[in-house]
């Protein structure tokens, strides 16, 4: 099976995923929101907040990296 489809007149594309593609399925098992922690840490900084920065340039500028 090939992951190209033809997308118009001698042009062919593959096929792709996007973040509204992708599920995250739930398990037998359950977590409290209480025991879960999305903190992180870079060596001897901790921060208490999520933060996924986009791997897009149209998203995420070093202006905005550095305010984060």
């Amino acid at each position: 099976m090939s992951n190209e489809i033809e997308i118009g007149r001698g042009k062919r594309g593959r096929r792709a995923y996007s973040f509204d593609d992708v599920a995250i399925v739930p398990s037998r098992r359950t977590r409290d929101p209480q025991d879960v922690s999305l903190a992180w840490q870079i060596d001897a900084f901790r921060f208490d907040i999520p933060i996924i920065a986009a791997p897009m340039d149209s998203v995420m500028s070093p202006s905005t990296a550095i305010a984060l």
